[in-house]
């Protein structure tokens, strides 16, 4: 048999003499345009566009072997396309061959560009590079727009990078990722850099992870394994509770045993730092059900660091005086049991458990909760309470309170959306203590609402898309908080589609620098209002975002021009002013 070799065709682009003439020669050929460099005996051709930011390299030097680019001096390995620059990229070549008195070059595309794509946004989660980052985020999404590429990429990155486990960045590439496919198309990719930005940028100054293997036997049970860690997580023993949870993943407990077993540990002591624990472990879990749960080994074991450290509420002031509220959920969790088991009938009181726990009884508010277990109400439902209840205080909170109270009034609404996530994928009796947990937090935060800020009113008569397009207007300027509810409000009154507001504040959103907090805020907001979308309660955790929002804008948004310089970089357009260029 003869293997015929497949020839790739060469085109002709300039004569030899020319290029040897001039030194170099810009030359079009098959949409392309390329520099010819006499290099010696030997003719170079490489992509005329500067990889970092498109200048054109024909306007460069050479020495040594060494092109350099005149607008930011990255610097080319002339033979190779390599660069010396991580920030720039790797010059693109194009093979050369010389045949009587002619250059011929070959056009084939390069092999395997998504690959070079990963690999660059390894290059840019390394060494903090934004540019990088949001070039590679924007090819990748085009070859993947589904986005799970990139954010699996991020994802190994943090939990492999980041020695202090599960932190911020994580948590902000997850809730992009969550609110992603909430987002107009142009957004999306914005959303996902930012998310790998803050992964980036929360990881670079930390110590590398070393992670620990599994028991050398799989003989321990799950349940066993699950007794261990939750005594570890006890004693603020990280690396024993390490051991334990990547153990359980080895021996092959199931998801639900794996979440089973975080949120006991999370919820064995009261509102562990200020709700972030609870939070970060559900946002572990969903990052898990968007990357696979072939990651569970890597991503949960960067959870015990903080489940270990974490300040527990009950050594906190506030939480004992003036009134213990330790000792009123202690006596509501030994009541939870019989609760539950006299549950019974088809509970209808949310209304007014809701108007308890906004109260200033904390006792009542644990009594109300364990009567409505009773009544019927599922561990879902008791938790739908609670968060509505977190999230209204969001939207009733003056402007007079300081400005780090958005903060605590956050906190409570994300730790009680991440417990109501938590039990609608694994209705524990253990996690249903976070849900008494949050509604004492609640409580805590009723001093936020006084007095209260009315809930909106929507304006009559108003038009839904000029309303619409007034919100961006409204968000460029500070000090906007409760006019940019009242657009909310009114926008849904006057039967503006749910879908195109959040669309809407999410564009708001990604064009503003990154705001840990705010994100969170947005992120649970819209999973609140989906989950309320046919009842009359829908509004308010969207009234809730669009004042939260307001509040932290506007912000320099340098972050967004890196952005749209990389866009504009991979359409092909011109960052540089080609008239000032012409000589």
């Amino acid at each position: 048999m003869v293997m015929v070799e497949t020839m790739t065709p060469l085109t002709r682009v300039a004569d030899l003499a020319d290029v040897r003439e001039a030194g170099h020669v810009v030359v079009h050929a098959g949409g392309h345009t390329m520099v010819l460099f006499a290099d010696g005996d030997e003719v170079r051709a490489v992509d005329n566009r500067c990889p970092h930011m498109g200048f054109p390299l024909h306007r460069g030097s050479i020495a040594d072997g060494i092109l350099t680019c005149h607008w930011h001096h990255a610097r080319f390995d002339l033979c190779s396309g390599g660069t010396f620059d991580q920030w720039a990229d790797d010059l693109r070549t194009f093979p050369v061959e010389i045949r009587d008195g002619s250059v011929l070059v070959d056009l084939a595309p390069p092999t395997d560009p998504v690959g070079h794509q990963r690999r660059r946004l390894r290059d840019g989660l390394e060494r903090n590079i934004p540019l990088v980052l949001a070039k590679a985020t924007i090819a990748l999404l085009e070859a993947d727009p589904t986005g799970v590429d990139g954010f699996r990429s991020g994802l190994d990155f943090g939990v492999e990078r980041r020695g202090g486990g599960w932190f911020r960045g994580l948590t902000t590439l997850t809730c992009f990722m969550k609110l992603g496919p909430r987002l107009e198309p142009g957004d999306r990719a914005a959303a996902l850099y930012l998310g790998l930005a803050d992964v980036a940028e929360d990881s670079i100054g930390d110590p590398p992870r070393f992670p620990l293997d599994p028991l050398p036997s799989a003989d321990a049970t799950p349940k066993r394994l699950a007794g261990w860690f939750r005594r570890f997580v006890e004693v603020r023993d990280a690396e024993g509770a390490e051991r334990a949870i990547v153990s359980a993943v080895r021996a092959g407990a199931s998801p639900t045993e794996l979440a089973d077993m975080l949120f006991a540990a999370a919820t064995d002591h009261r509102y562990l730092d200020g709700g972030h624990t609870l939070d970060f472990t559900n946002k572990a879990l969903e990052a898990l059900d968007v990357a696979g749960w072939d990651r569970a080994e890597s991503v949960l074991a960067s959870l015990p660091s903080q489940l270990a450290g974490a300040e527990r509420m009950e050594e906190a002031n506030a939480w004992r005086n003036p009134v213990d509220l330790v000792a009123v959920l202690e006596s509501g969790f030994e009541r939870l049991p019989a609760a539950v088991t006299a549950r019974s009938g088809t509970w209808m009181g949310r209304a007014e458990l809701v108007e308890v726990v906004l109260g200033d009884d904390p006792a009542a508010s644990i009594d109300a909760l364990l009567a409505a277990l009773a009544a019927g109400a599922t561990e879902v439902e008791l938790a739908s309470a609670v968060t509505f209840s977190a999230a209204t205080r969001i939207a009733r909170f003056p402007t007079s309170n300081e400005f780090g109270d958005w903060d605590t009034a956050l906190h409570t609404f994300t730790f009680a959306n991440a417990v109501e996530q938590g039990l609608r994928r694994s209705p524990s009796r253990e996690l249903l203590r976070g849900v008494l947990d949050a509604a004492m937090s609640v409580y805590l935060d009723r001093f936020l609402n006084v007095p209260a800020v009315r809930l909106p009113t929507p304006e009559s008569g108003a038009d839904a898309d000029t309303l619409l397009d007034a919100l961006p207007a409204l968000l460029d300027r500070q000090q906007q908080v409760d006019e940019a509810g009242a657009l909310v409000a009114s926008f849904l009154g006057a039967g503006g589609e749910p879908d195109r507001l959040v669309a809407r504040l999410g564009a708001c959103l990604v064009r503003e620098n990154r705001n840990f907090h705010t994100i969170q805020c947005v992120e649970a907001a819209v999973r609140q209002h989906a989950l309320l979308r046919e009842t009359d309660e829908a509004g308010l955790p969207l009234v809730a975002a669009a004042r939260y929002l307001a509040a932290h804008a506007t912000t320099t948004r340098s972050q967004r021009q890196t952005f749209e310089i990389a866009r504009r970089l991979h359409r092909g357009e011109r960052l540089y002013d080609e008239s000032e260029l012409a000589s």
